[in-house]
């Protein structure tokens, strides 16, 4: 049986195959459950969705909704962060909380503007970018988002870390 859920990815809409199976190897492997709004831009049976994923399939917890009104009732106690070029405050300077949820657009367009007008825009985070820069790719937005809420609470029911050997160890200075 798979633990609870740490955090939530919501991906709404998604169109690139290989984007989701990247999520999906991550939400393996940080405890996170991925949740799909339809329409998706591919069949979930996809050899590039497949590829991507590797065998993490098995080992995430992956839900289809047919729209985010769907998913959001599933999800009653979270709390829901929309992550959008252009939003207001960081990713990094929110404290972030288990079983929070973490909502990216499509890759193509972003999130609807009405999404982001019902998500508010205290519950909108953005990644630093340089000027002028248009967006990041979705499954490293994901990564960073994911794994900076994983950081605020200390890595919890992580792996531990494995010393390394004395004939690798960077020296000091």
């Amino acid at each position: 049986m798979k633990p609870a859920a740490t955090f939530h990815v919501i991906l709404f809409e998604p169109e690139i195959p290989p984007n989701t199976g990247n999520v999906i190897r991550l939400c393996a492997n940080t405890g996170a459950a991925l949740h799909l709004i339809k329409p998706l831009g591919f069949r979930l049976n996809d050899k590039n969705l497949q590829r991507s994923g590797l065998d993490y399939h098995d080992l995430a917890a992956v839900a289809v909704h047919d729209n985010l009104e769907q998913c959001l009732r599933a999800l009653p106690q979270a709390r829901v962060f929309a992550v959008e070029t252009g939003a207001r405050q960081r990713y990094s300077d929110v404290p972030l909380r288990a079983g929070d949820a973490f909502l990216f657009g499509p890759e193509t367009r972003g999130l609807p503007a009405s999404v982001l007008e019902g998500i508010g825009a205290q519950h909108c985070l953005s990644i630093p970018m340089l000027p002028h820069s248009r967006s990041l790719n979705l499954s490293n937005a994901v990564a960073l988002t994911v794994f900076e809420a994983w950081r605020q609470q200390g890595f919890e029911g992580s792996a531990p870390c494995i010393p390394p050997h004395p004939s690798t160890a960077v020296p000091p200075g």
